[in-house]
């Protein structure tokens, strides 16, 4: 049985193919953090094409995706092989991306337009319906958009771009958070103190709840994987 994502057939256009990519680079991501593909385990061309039922190219981009995240590597001779993250290397990479994204807060506190801060808060206002229904998916949605409208909000592209690209590599953690009981509403009123304080102009304030926000997060991703890695572990014992 395939895990269909598109019909098979020649590559489509290049814009086209990086966000088939980009979804399947989601999909096996998600399999290695919730322990479905196992560290060590090789991840062949050939078994992931014919598994969603896609053609080799979008494959193998969505394998460097992968590989850029952390979750796998290219070994010589060998090909590209499921990884284990430490607990300890995921909350070095959290506390980097709380200090980057508290730098984003604090100058988007200064430098958001009107119409920015209006666009922020019309959309942390809109994501609290995905928390009351209970909608993992549009409510990590919504929190990458929020995000990034913080990112552009303080006006540094130079920051952007880091921020951006330490965020892409711990998006697969981050969307795990949601599986915590409780999450998506903490989330949520945590996005609430960082909009109050940007919205007001709050500088200091807004970095540090934008940091403690992202080291809850760091805590609640760890705690789910270790979770998640121990429970693996277990149901691999002999009975």
């Amino acid at each position: 049985m395939t895990d269909q994502i598109r019909p098979a057939a020649d590559d489509p256009p290049g814009g086209l193919r990086r966000s088939l990519a980009d979804t399947l680079a989601r999909a096996i991501a998600d399999d290695i953090i919730e322990g479905r593909l196992l560290p060590g385990v090789r991840l062949d061309e050939h078994e992931l094409a014919a598994r969603f039922d896609v053609s080799r190219t979008p494959v193998r981009e969505a394998l460097g995706q992968v590989c850029t995240m952390g979750l796998a590597e290219r070994r010589p001779n060998r090909g590209v092989l499921v990884m284990v993250m430490s607990e300890a290397r995921l909350e070095e990479m959290f506390v980097a991306m709380a200090e980057l994204e508290a730098a984003a807060a604090r100058l988007a506190a200064l430098h958001m337009t009107g119409a920015e801060r209006r666009g922020l808060e019309a959309l942390h206002l809109e994501s609290a319906a995905a928390v009351r229904a209970g909608a993992t998916d549009d409510y990590a949605a919504f929190n990458t958009r929020f995000h990034q409208a913080i990112y552009a909000g303080a006006h540094n592209s130079y920051l952007e771009e880091l921020v951006g690209l330490t965020r892409k590599r711990l998006a697969p953690f981050r969307r795990a958070q949601f599986n915590v009981l409780g999450r998506l509403a903490s989330s949520c009123e945590e996005h609430d103190r960082m909009v109050q304080a940007i919205l007001r102009g709050d500088a200091e304030a807004a970095a540090a709840e934008t940091r403690a926000h992202v080291l809850t997060v760091s805590a609640a991703s760890v705690a789910y994987v270790g979770t998640r890695a121990r429970s693996t572990a277990r149901s691999d014992q002999p009975v």
